[in-house]
């Protein structure tokens, strides 16, 4: 005798959540409309120093002065100096800004490594006036007997023969206030990064026999290596664009081939000194330097950008 068994009721599923809420709609057209005010605000920089700066590219020579005729050579100096103090920045702030995170996020204990952290912090609070005024009347007396060195025993390399300031005011003296500067920036990404590494893979390598140098460098430093990158060109940003304290610290002029000379400059110190007592000409060529320094600026982050996504697409497709 055959028996029917009476159908178990499915269990319903929920009906389906609305695609948005009114409170998902309200936060995406707030970001939506942040990010546009964004763009907005760079589009508007940029049209501005374009229309007011577009007739300072063919003015007459004398605008530019005694040693320009051209604006590519008024530009062409301003620029090498712009670049030759960012890349020292770089150079010394870097390595030490990576070495300091380091020691914050793995090595010190806790009880040194908070104080540490805050000081660096701090450093970014410190208006860059004061750095000014620490690199031209402290540092630059200072660093004279280190150029006369470099002068003597390494005339030899271009960069190093030629007058010798006897101020200290030069390019790497600028170079070393960039450095100091833009180090809380860089430090306190790269902390971030590395103290988010999964602490599994730590774990892990150390478990396999790795030192704890060995699990840093296959552990840590591949999973914050697009965080470390980008820290390094939000301070190359910073270092590019510093007017205060760069302007203090060099006198007039531009990039000279000299790095223990004076008469080095960048385009911001530049703008900032001569804005004061500029002419009608004048000003239309501060302007458009200031749309080749923000046209700098933008490729250096595209660049930044790509390393980054090149990276990240790297280690996802390892």
């Amino acid at each position: 005798m055959s028996t029917t068994t009476k159908d178990k009721p499915q269990a319903q599923e929920p009906a389906p959540r609305a695609i948005t809420s009114l409170g998902d709609r309200v936060f995406a057209g707030l970001t939506l409309g942040a990010s546009l005010l964004i763009l907005a605000a760079l589009a508007s920089v940029f049209i501005f120093l374009f229309a007011k700066g577009l007739p300072g590219f063919n003015r007459a020579a004398e605008v530019y002065g005694p040693r320009a005729e051209s604006f590519l050579g008024y530009v062409a100096p301003l620029l090498g100096g712009t670049v030759i103090a960012a890349i020292i920045a770089l150079i010394i702030a870097v390595p030490l800004a990576w070495g300091i995170a380091l020691v914050i996020s793995h090595y010190a204990p806790r009880f040194i490594a908070v104080p540490i952290a805050y000081l660096v912090d701090l450093l970014a609070a410190v208006p860059s006036v004061v750095f000014g005024l620490w690199g031209v009347i402290v540092l630059a007396p200072k660093m004279v007997p280190a150029f006369d060195f470099l002068n003597s025993y390494f005339a030899w390399i271009p960069i190093f023969d030629g007058d010798v300031s006897n101020s200290g005011r030069t390019i790497i003296t600028a170079g070393v206030v960039l450095a100091i500067m833009i180090l809380p920036i860089i430090t306190a990404i790269t902390r971030e990064v590395f103290s988010r590494t999964p602490r599994l893979n730590q774990e892990a390598a150390l478990a396999l026999g790795a030192t704890r140098w060995e699990m840093m460098r296959l552990t840590v430093f591949p999973y914050g290596r697009s965080g470390m990158v980008s820290a390094a060109m939000l301070g190359l940003g910073r270092a590019l664009g510093e007017t205060m304290a760069v302007a203090m610290v060099l006198s007039l002029g531009g990039w000279s081939g000299n790095l223990l000379g004076p008469g080095n400059s960048s385009i911001a110190a530049n703008i900032a000194s001569k804005y004061k007592e500029r002419s009608e000409d004048l000003l239309s060529v501060l302007i458009a330097s200031g749309l080749v320094l923000f046209l700098l600026t933008f490729l250096v982050n595209f660049a930044a950008r790509w390393i980054v996504g090149r990276a990240e697409r790297k280690m996802a497709g390892a």
